[in-house]
């Protein structure tokens, strides 16, 4: 599984946690939220976590102007630094984008031929964002969106359009949930959480919700997001 870190304090939380506890991975980074408290020296703290053998990726990094928790200006710094850090450090990032009108697109068409690989994680766009991603050789994260009935619709109309080798799969737990997960998964499976909290175990649904939308059996996403993910985070 690859944690992920949305700012720094994180970042050495998740990284403490991966040495504990076999098969786990982490990224390193600060999620736009987040931008307006990041430090000045920001690249050098980037360098110096990333020497952890168990950072994978540098992220969660991007914009997000839907809600603006921190000014556009700062978030936009932030990325910048943080796409050069992972070219630096020949990192993958791991990429947040929501309303921001081809902003994240740009960014990553500057910075992309310096990076190992470019994940748009959680991806709910529309087909122009789609192919626009798609052309500079960005990976697509699919997560339960796919599984909403009621919201999901536009993004089960395109994952189909994904090649199989540009296609990952993600829980984004503890958030969107699967609703074609079982009811009652929780109280058979975690007793004493949340039924609404996400799980990583979950995961096989959005693989299905994918297979049901795109007409590709689901055998056939679990091998190719499994070798993706593999690949892009090196993991074993």
């Amino acid at each position: 599984m690859l944690v992920t870190a949305t700012d720094l304090d994180m970042t050495a939380d998740a990284i403490s946690l991966c040495t504990q506890v076999e098969d786990l991975a982490c990224t390193a980074g600060i999620h736009p939220h987040d931008a307006r408290n990041a430090p000045d020296d920001l690249g050098d703290r980037l360098q110096d976590l990333a020497a952890s053998a168990e950072v994978r990726a540098i992220g969660e990094t991007g914009l997000d102007f839907n809600r603006n928790f921190s000014p556009p200006e700062a978030q936009k710094r932030v990325f910048d630094a943080q796409l050069t850090a992972a070219g630096a450090l020949g990192l993958p990032v791991f990429v947040h984008d929501r309303d921001t009108d081809g902003a994240v697109y740009r960014a990553l068409k500057l910075h992309g031929h310096r990076l190992p690989a470019m994940v748009v994680h959680c991806f709910t766009g529309s087909q122009a964002d789609l192919d626009r991603y798609l052309a500079i050789g960005c990976l697509i994260g699919i997560t339960g969106w796919i599984c909403d009935r009621r919201r999901g619709q536009a993004l089960r109309d395109l994952v189909g359009r994904i090649p199989l080798e540009r296609l990952m799969i993600e829980t984004d737990a503890p958030f969107l949930l699967p609703q074609n997960a079982p009811r009652h998964w929780h109280r058979e499976h975690a007793p004493g959480v949340s039924r609404r909290r996400n799980e990583p175990a979950l995961l096989r649904y959005v693989a299905e919700g994918i297979a049901e939308a795109s007409g590709v059996p689901v055998s056939e996403i679990v091998d190719a997001t499994s070798r993706n993910a593999a690949a892009v985070f090196n993991l074993s």
